[in-house]
């Protein structure tokens, strides 16, 4: 047996004004089809729901009984429906995002996430630091929902936007010889040792700077590898070399490395949002369109 929720909205109206006009005027309808609804619920329960006491109706025992599961019945539904509708709005819901540290660096992930904090309390974010090609891959093996990738795969079924774009520092050691040069220019630069992050971090990147460093005048003597910019910049702290990183690293170590402005120097940390196309995921539009407001 299937209840209509229209009946039991009915008859729980009628069993707390007691009164089908009454009833009838809460729920914006006439009198004659409320109480032909009641009389629908009446017949597919076999119960008698109520009976007319001093022109009242008054609910039978088995009509008490019934109207508290009735009421808890529409209060259920009530919450589904608010919860669906919660849902297709992207207000609650669970995504899997990826991102590369620079997301977090810039704060463009962190940002996001705060806007989105105090509307969407029943959403959550499973963050999960990976590089750009395992996040393309995780996207479409469906394991992923969302990235943040230094670049954009070759992919149909992926869409992008970029979130993020920033000029690299040069980076010294407090001692090191240009540590006080008014100006760096490209020929500075060369025969000096070079921490980068790991070639198998981001291959493209890597290629890309090298070109950029060719075309500017100068090759970069590679001689440590580091697994993250916070390391890179420990190391470069340490005398083992130079190096660049995005602007928002700034004020790490701000005590014991120096950083300078090369305005000549034309690369640019930049940091792409990446979905599946038509994910019917409303919290992956909403994220997309935190991530813009950020």
């Amino acid at each position: 047996m299937t209840l209509d929720l229209r009946l039991l909205v009915a008859f729980i109206a009628v069993a707390e004004t007691e009164n089908v006009g009454q009833a009838a005027s809460r729920l914006h309808i006439s009198q004659s089809p409320l109480s032909r609804q009641i009389i629908q619920l009446e017949a597919q329960l076999g119960l008698r729901l109520f009976e007319r006491v001093r022109q009242r109706m008054r609910l039978t025992d088995e009509g008490r009984l019934f109207h508290q599961e009735a009421r808890s019945l529409v209060a259920h539904a009530s919450e589904v429906e608010a919860a669906a509708r919660s849902i297709a709005l992207g207000e609650t819901g669970h995504i899997a995002v990826g991102y590369v540290e620079a997301a977090m660096h810039s704060n463009v992930l962190p940002r996001a996430l705060a806007g989105l904090q105090s509307g969407h309390q029943a959403a959550t974010f499973e963050l999960r630091p990976m590089g750009s090609s395992e996040q393309s891959e995780a996207l479409l093996g469906r394991s992923l929902d969302f990235g943040l990738v230094y670049s954009v795969p070759e992919s149909a079924d992926i869409e992008s936007m970029e979130v993020s774009s920033e000029a690299l520092l040069l980076v010294l050691g407090k001692r090191h010889a240009m540590a006080t040069q008014a100006s760096i220019a490209p020929q500075d630069l060369n025969g000096e040792r070079w921490v980068a992050l790991a070639r198998s971090k981001n291959p493209a990147a890597r290629q890309r700077f090298l070109e950029n460093c060719s075309a500017c005048g100068f090759l970069p003597d590679i001689k440590v590898e580091a697994d993250d910019l916070l390391a890179a910049l420990r190391l470069v702290a340490s005398g083992l070399g130079i190096t660049f990183v995005q602007a928002s690293l700034r004020n790490f170590l701000a005590d014991s490395v120096i950083f300078r402005e090369l305005p000549w120097f034309p690369s640019r940390v930049r940091v792409y949002a990446i979905w599946r196309k038509g994910d019917p995921k409303p919290l992956v539009a909403t994220l997309r369109q935190a991530l813009l407001a950020a």
